[in-house]
């Protein structure tokens, strides 16, 4: 990971200097080949398809396995599956944090969210663009090419942030030079200029436009501290596995097109004569030599066992130093217990434990960005007092995870025990449902309890058997006097 720093000292926002910044862009693209390269290696397009033949007869076969976006699709579904949730660490602030995600959900952060975990996982690192929608006061939210975008830092031990930059290459129609368009968001303004590539032309577009954010609006997301995607440093696994696969599948080839050598005759006097016989022997099959003359074919051999056993170890190897699972291995599938598979997903438990922790603090300015242009309109939001939080899509055992909470009810708070199920995505919601039903069971149990007291057709009964009771004692007391007389 390479950091642009520059001069403090020298350094205005209201005048910037186009022929540092133009250096700045020349240094970028220099840096940028392994960010290309793992994204050529992602969409498919890996070094075994350049390979040229030893032998024109000889077989080229050039078989891709794409291990690299198998590796990347899993680490990033894995991370950012699930949007992530906001709320408040008290709820005294809720109703401005509904205001926030609103803002969100207006613009789209959840599908930014994924573009920035795939390039991520893909480049190393991520950029996003927060601006003001055309003709609107919305806020919007762009996922930005990542080797087209950096960051300036001041040369400070604390390294503050000065500024961002956007830019692309084109070639210019009038004077047929290569120049550089490019965006440069500082803490208060926008700044667009024209910079000619390894020239002196340099020119403003417009003056500096403002954009109310009060930080820098492009902000970057880094995959770990060094900036290195998630199957970067696996790449030469996965040329040597093409490799083997491709002379594998060469070896059945041309063992099927083996050389037919002849002893002891010639095919011919001339090429011509040669050329006649082996038409003939492709036609028919049949070759005729002389009594003292033999044929035979000549392949190479391999050893099948042996080239399997190393397959094995390659494919075995590039899993085990991405930290990523073989997701159809034997070993992973299968039923396994809740404790044995967060084993198997050790690995990438702790890959995707340092993703969410530079992505939490990338947010946090994010957050800070749309707080600061809310504020503006007079919504007035804390950004130290929103709760950040990331779902995990694993694989539950639901009954151990009930016995859990069961063993633990009353010694651990009932959000804690809540925040523990996988379907639910909002436990202080989830505790305000399940007051609200109880509250309306007792209040449903109370109105039928007294609808029973009021129903005058029980009364009449209750009436009717104290009536009849009454009489039936009478008689009885009645009959027991005649009988004392």
């Amino acid at each position: 990971m390479y950091m642009f720093t520059i001069d403090s000292t020298t350094y205005d926002e209201t005048q910037l200097n186009m022929i540092q910044i133009e250096q700045l862009i020349t240094k970028h693209r220099t840096l940028v080949g392994r960010i290309k390269k793992n994204q050529r290696y992602y969409e498919g397009n890996h070094d075994i398809r350049h390979r040229r033949k030893k032998l024109k007869t000889s077989a080229n076969n050039r078989i891709v396995c794409n291990h690299a976006k198998d590796i990347s699709d899993t680490a990033t579904g894995y991370f950012m599956n699930s949007p992530i949730s906001y709320a408040t660490f008290d709820d005294e602030g809720q109703e401005n944090i509904d205001k926030l995600t609103e803002a969100f959900d207006r613009a789209d952060v959840d599908d930014v969210d994924s573009d920035n975990a795939h390039d991520m996982s893909v480049c190393g690192v991520a950029y996003e663009y927060v601006y003001i929608k055309q003709d609107t006061t919305e806020i919007a939210l762009r996922n930005i090419e990542a080797d087209h975008t950096f960051l300036v830092y001041d040369d400070t031990i604390e390294q503050n942030l000065l500024f961002g930059v956007y830019y692309y290459r084109y070639k210019d129609a009038i004077t047929s030079k290569y120049c550089y368009r490019a965006t440069v968001c500082t803490k208060n303004y926008v700044n667009t200029m024209i910079l000619e590539c390894s020239g002196q032309k340099h020119q403003m577009v417009n003056e500096p436009v403002p954009h109310y954010f009060g930080n820098v609006p492009i902000i970057e997301y880094r995959n770990n501290k060094l900036c290195i995607g998630d199957f970067e440093q696996q790449i030469s696994l996965i040329d040597a596995y093409n490799k083997l696969m491709s002379d594998r599948v060469n070896d059945k080839e041309q063992f099927v097109e083996a050389l037919l050598v002849i002893y002891g005759s010639l095919m011919g006097d001339d090429s011509e004569e040669v050329s006649e016989v082996m038409k003939i022997l492709k036609e028919n099959g049949l070759l005729e030599l002389p009594a003292d003359a033999r044929a035979e074919y000549i392949s190479r051999t391999f050893d099948e066992n042996g080239m399997e056993v190393l397959r094995k170890a390659i494919k075995e190897d590039i899993y085990t130093f991405s930290h990523v699972p073989n997701l159809t291995d034997e070993n992973f599938v299968g039923n396994s217990s809740g404790v044995a598979m967060e084993y198997k997903l050790l690995g990438l438990q702790m890959i995707t434990g340092e993703k969410e922790k530079y992505y939490k603090k990338a947010l946090k300015r994010r957050i800070e960005l749309f707080c600061n242009y809310l504020n503006l309109k007079a919504i007035a939001v804390n950004p130290n007092n929103v709760k950040i939080t990331f779902t995990r899509q694993l694989p539950k055992n639901l009954n151990e995870l009930a016995q859990m909470i069961a063993n633990l009810s009353g010694k651990v708070s009932t959000e804690t025990l809540i925040e523990q199920l996988p379907f639910v995505e909002d436990a202080s919601s989830e505790i305000e449902k399940v007051k609200q039903e109880n509250e309306e069971n007792v209040k449903l149990q109370q109105e039928m309890f007294k609808s029973q007291n009021d129903n005058p057709f029980n009364q009449n009964e209750e009436s009717n058997d104290e009536t009849k009771g009454d009489a039936s004692n009478s008689k009885d007391l009645k009959q027991n006097s005649s009988k004392a007389n």
